[in-house]
């Protein structure tokens, strides 16, 4: 039997490190939930009163690894950050219920949402999909991926962004609309879900424009601090 041949070579699986470990952790999919916090979806316009969680994507080579930069993006004067919880899946499946979900993580890590948040308006305002905001090149700066034999499952704690030393977002994991098993449960329902996908957790309030020079530091008590800056 032939073997198969690529007609060119593959972008290698995006990644992220594990720590205490040279292993690391292949990434399949990125899934984000939108509005999280309350406060967050009151400074964004919107009813902070719990809804049905929705869902959109980044695409797993955004991911920018712990100490690179992000780079400011083409077509955009207004990008923001936002801090996130990031969840890590070690299996996966369908219709998950939620009283089993956690045993679906195999850790957590600090996150970056990066978000054209200009070009986010404009596809808002025309009814359209959020791709060109959300899923740029490098739009999901990372730390390192702790297990939860390391961390446990995050439920509480502070969850703070910092640029330049100063204070813009401040919240508290406990404030998340949808849990992260409810999360899990719910993107079961809608996707096969498989090990190595990622689910971005929403973001508190505080949200703000970065510029190029800017440093910033995001925070999860109990998980890790991460400092990118934007090139």
């Amino acid at each position: 039997m032939t073997q198969s041949t690529y007609v060119f070579t593959p972008e290698p699986i995006p990644t992220m490190p594990v720590a205490g470990t040279d292993a690391l952790f292949p990434v399949h999919r990125i899934y984000c939930v939108g509005r999280n916090f309350a406060d967050h979806a009151i400074e964004m316009g919107h009813d902070p009163n719990k809804e049905p969680p929705f869902f959109f994507q980044k695409n797993p080579d955004t991911l920018v690894p712990p100490g690179s930069d992000f780079p400011y993006p083409s077509e955009s004067r207004d990008v923001h950050h936002e801090v996130e919880l990031i969840v890590a899946l070690g299996k996966g499946g369908i219709d998950i219920p939620v009283e089993s979900a956690l045993d679906h993580v195999f850790g957590y890590a600090v996150g970056l949402d990066m978000t054209r948040r200009d070009l986010q308006a404009e596809a808002k305002k025309a009814g359209r999909p959020w791709e060109t905001a959300k899923a740029f090149e490098a739009s999901a700066p990372c730390g390192i991926l702790h297990p939860v034999s390391e961390v446990g499952h995050p439920a509480a704690g502070a969850i703070w962004l910092e640029v330049n030393g100063e204070l813009r977002q401040n919240g508290d994991l406990n404030q998340m609309l949808w849990k992260v098993p409810e999360m899990i449960a719910s993107l079961s329902r809608l996707f096969e879900l498989k090990a190595g996908d990622l689910i971005f957790s929403g973001t508190p309030a505080g949200v703000g424009a970065v510029v190029t020079g800017d440093e910033m530091v995001g925070h999860v008590d109990g998980v890790d601090t991460i400092t990118v800056r934007v090139a």
